[in-house]
C-alpha cells in the first residue's frame, strides 16, 4: 500500500504548475457548492450526503493540486501572490 501511495505522488509530481494551479482551483466551487446546498429544499438525508460528497471532492482536488505543486510550486505561488 506505501508504495501505491508513492507512485500515485510521484505521478502527480511529474504534471505541471499549470495543472497544480488548475486542480487547486477546482476545490472552491466544491467547497461553495458543499455549503451553499444547505439552502435546497431537501431532506436533511440528501443534504447530509451532498455535503459529504462535495466537501470530500473539495478537500480531494485541494490535497491532488498540492501534491502536484509540491514545494518549490507552493513558493512561487506565494510569491506571485506577494507581488501584486
Amino acid at each position: 500500500m506505501k508504495q501505491l501511495l508513492q507512485r500515485v505522488q510521484q505521478w502527480l509530481g511529474k504534471l505541471s504548475f499549470r495543472t497544480g494551479v488548475i486542480v487547486l482551483i477546482c476545490c472552491i466551487p466544491c467547497y461553495i457548492l458543499s455549503f451553499a446546498q444547505m439552502a435546497l429544499p431537501i431532506s436533511t438525508t440528501a443534504k447530509s450526503v451532498l455535503w459529504f460528497v462535495l466537501f470530500g471532492m473539495a478537500k480531494s482536488c485541494q490535497y491532488g493540486g498540492l501534491t502536484i505543486l509540491g514545494v518549490e510550486g507552493v513558493k512561487r505561488l506565494k510569491s506571485k501572490f506577494k507581488r501584486e
